[in-house]
């Protein structure tokens, strides 16, 4: 592995997007949120996706600089074509549209289909916690390749359907959740696999359903999130294909040309529609004292309010730098050499 200080890594992902094509405005906010995800620590929604997303343009999957079409629009709601456009750009502007309805009607909701891979979910919500407003966001990825294994099932049917809340707060770091309805996001298995370690018994079944270590088996599917109660993950899976799949119309199932789209639901609401938002913000704040306070149990140092790993990490990373697989970093490298960015983004 090689550490890399975040804004190489920025300037990196930047040229290579320009390198493909990608508007200089969408090429900036795509190695924003890419390297973002590296420095919260979730480096299976890092950098690493170039690698796929290159690719996906290649192939004509993804199309930078597609206009985004805002359809079926009311005062606080709307259902938005992303024309197959960079996930975190379509994303970004509806959840800015959703801030913008949620200002002016307490209230929104908006659905997005035909967009690519949206990365780390937190990023949509915190958008809206900043503007004192509480965010959802569900996505589930259509009708493109399925990694999860339904309960009681041994072949994947369902994506891994993640979830995110966030709530505006004192505290210097954002309050969130965000989870995959799987026992793990995909993309830490893929991580697994470009880094050659196995991964814990648990995550994965092989096509007997039997489990398995290895993220290179042939056919294996992820479990849902809930161990021997998974049948609760399942549950929330099955939902939220539902509120990002079919609500959207992308529909279930897998489309025979692979082509990966995130369907997403966004829900925002303003805090002070119910009561002052300062008043609020001051109760997250000794709600997060009063949970921290709780003693640890054996083998815990401490008790973490939901966010503030992601937050500690991050001030970790600006500091200590990025480290990046060197499985990764060789693809990021023979793509800055095949697209003739090699010389702008320059030595670490």
């Amino acid at each position: 592995m090689t550490v890399f200080n975040h804004t190489y890594l920025h300037k990196a992902a930047r040229h290579i997007l320009i390198g493909t094509g990608a508007p200089e405005i969408e090429a900036d906010l795509v190695a924003t949120r890419l390297v973002d995800a590296n420095l919260s620590g979730h480096d299976s929604h890092g950098v690493v996706q170039l690698l796929s997303y290159v690719d996906r343009i290649r192939k004509g999957h993804l199309r930078p600089g597609a206009t985004i079409e805002v359809l079926n629009e009311t005062n606080s709601t709307a259902r938005v074509n992303g024309n197959w456009g960079f996930g975190y750009v379509v994303s970004t502007r509806a959840m800015e549209l959703a801030i913008a309805k949620a200002k002016q009607n307490g209230v929104a909701t908006l659905s997005i289909f035909c967009q690519g891979h949206i990365g780390r979910l937190a990023t949509y919500p915190c958008m809206a916690a900043k503007e004192g407003m509480v965010g959802l966001i569900t996505s589930d990825s259509g009708r493109s390749s399925k990694g999860v294994a339904p309960f009681g099932g041994r072949e994947a049917r369902l994506g891994t359907n993640p979830l995110s809340i966030a709530v505006p707060s004192d505290l210097p770091g954002p309050v969130f959740i965000d989870i995959a309805t799987s026992v793990v996001a995909e993309g830490k298995v893929n991580v697994a696999r470009q880094r050659g370690e196995q991964v814990p018994l648990g995550w994965l079944i092989d096509r007997q359903g039997n489990p398995t270590a290895d993220p290179k088996t042939p056919g294996a599917a992820i479990l849902p999130l809930g161990g021997s109660q998974g049948h609760k993950g399942y549950g929330l899976s099955f939902m939220i294909e539902i509120f990002a799949g079919l609500l959207t119309g992308l529909g279930f199932g897998v489309d025979p040309s692979g082509r990966h789209n995130d369907g997403v639901l966004m829900l925002v609401f303003r805090v002070d529609a119910f009561r002052p938002l300062a008043d609020f913000k001051h109760d997250v704040g000794e709600f997060v004292k009063y949970i921290k306070s709780t003693p640890p149990a054996p083998g815990f140092k401490e008790v973490l309010y939901p966010g503030e790993i992601e937050w500690r990490t991050t001030q970790a990373r600006l500091k200590d730098g990025i480290f990046i697989e060197d499985a990764t970093w060789q693809g990021l490298t023979r793509l800055m050499g095949e697209l003739g960015v090699a010389d702008r983004v320059g030595k670490p």
